[in-house]
């Protein structure tokens, strides 16, 4: 009997819930493939019980610490069926040789359509209206129509350049801030990169597709700066966003929409923010298409073959 190469253990809870063809590359390959908790996130007691005992390690977005990692002696590599990497020590895997590898690119059109179905669900109150239809009251509010309209993109590496050509295809102009800038972009008509306090300031919706830093981006004073009635998306990281503040913005009519996709934690704990009636909320599915899972699961499976050899 051929020998087994080590143990995989499995977290995404699209994965470990309906399983995928492309697990089974891992198996062919010789891994045992495990998956302990389906369709659930682990904690972090939870994955001392059962990673020290696996070589690989194909990650969700339940954070991944230091007491963790140095309990893995056997661990190679991490490998997220996603982009984002900031639910890992990134620094304490490099110190104990554990490599960490993503799938960038893999989900970003599943991320770049929701945000812009949520775009058009905050210019058209869709998800109020269905809200309140449902509890019997004919409340309308009056929405608005994008094309003319200008759409600001913080973050505009992949998913931002996505959203930002399916904006200007139906009539939006686009401003973009990145640290970083596409040659092939600065070309298309009707886009423009510009600095981030202009964004702030000259945009009529706001989509977040960046990373987070030591502070939330869109605190009191950055909100204070934008347009009002302003329509923001989130589909980056719930860090980005200074709950108290936002959820003031929503009160006196300096946002008419919240929409988010991302957390703190999964699922979220419903503060005075997420419970408001003009925030819209989607369970973290940006990447949880057909195709995204498809394209993710396959380049995080063939990550692990390859660090591991």
């Amino acid at each position: 009997m051929e020998k087994q190469r080590g143990k995989v253990l499995v977290t995404p809870r699209s994965l470990s819930r309906d399983g995928h063809p492309g697990l089974q590359l891992l198996v062919d390959e010789g891994f045992e493939v495990l998956m302990p908790w389906p369709g659930k996130q682990p904690n972090e007691g939870q994955l001392l019980e059962v990673l020290p005992a696996c070589v690989a390690y194909l990650a969700g977005v339940e954070p991944i610490g230091e007491r963790v990692l140095a309990a893995c002696p056997e661990l190679k590599v991490i490998s997220r069926n996603g982009v984002g990497m900031d639910n890992v020590d990134l620094a304490a895997a490099e110190r104990l040789g554990i490599k960490v590898v993503g799938t960038p690119g893999a989900n970003s059109q599943g991320v770049a359509e929701l945000a812009l179905a949520l775009l058009f669900d905050g210019m058209r109150a869709v998800s109020y209206s269905d809200l309140h239809m449902k509890e019997g009251q004919w409340s309308r509010r009056k929405g608005f129509e994008v094309t003319g309209k200008t759409l600001g993109i913080i973050g505009c590496g992949n998913i931002g350049q996505r959203l930002a050509r399916m904006a200007i295809g139906v009539g939006m102009r686009v401003l973009a801030y990145d640290v970083y800038k596409d040659a092939n972009m600065e070309k298309t008509p009707g886009f423009s990169y510009t600095e981030l306090n202009h964004v702030l300031s000259g945009s009529d919706m706001i989509s977040l597709h960046c990373p987070p830093g030591k502070k939330p981006l869109l605190d009191a004073q950055a909100l204070s700066t934008m347009r009002k009635g302003v329509v923001i998306v989130n589909t980056a990281r719930d860090a980005l966003v200074d709950h108290a503040a936002m959820l003031e913005a929503l009160e006196s009519g300096q946002v008419t929409t919240y929409a988010t996709d991302v957390y703190d934690k999964e699922p979220p704990e419903l503060d005075a923010l997420l419970k408001h009636e003009k925030v819209v909320m989607t369970p973290h599915i940006g990447g949880f298409t057909e195709e995204s899972v498809e394209r993710a699961t396959i380049a995080a499976v063939q990550n692990i073959l390859q660090a591991i050899g």
